[in-house]
């Protein structure tokens, strides 16, 4: 069995009026540790970091969302695609890091 690692996203609109905009935050679980992911996107992508971060954070929201969705309209037609970004991607990590 898993650990699942409990987060928290808080995104907070930042604007030069400094007018206070209602933040918006969610928690999420996750078998992977999604500090370590970025580091290795990071080092292994050959993105800015900051894009990196962006990247890592992103496919771990849409990744178990999808899977658990699958066979809903919205995702059936994409699947394939993130399917072979995701090997893509983690071949390319693997090879930078190694």
């Amino acid at each position: 069995m898993s650990k699942e690692n409990q987060y928290r996203i808080t995104v907070e609109q930042i604007n030069p009026d400094n007018v206070a905009a209602q933040p918006l935050q969610f928690e999420f679980q996750d078998r992977e540790d999604l500090f370590k992911l970025v580091e290795n996107l990071k080092k292994g992508s050959g993105l800015p970091e900051s894009e990196a971060t962006i990247l890592s954070v992103g496919l771990r929201l849409l990744g178990p969302l999808m899977m658990q969705n699958r066979k809903h309209p919205l995702f059936i037609d994409f699947m394939p695609h993130f399917k072979t970004f995701m090997q893509n991607l983690k071949t390319t990590i693997k090879s930078a890091l190694s």
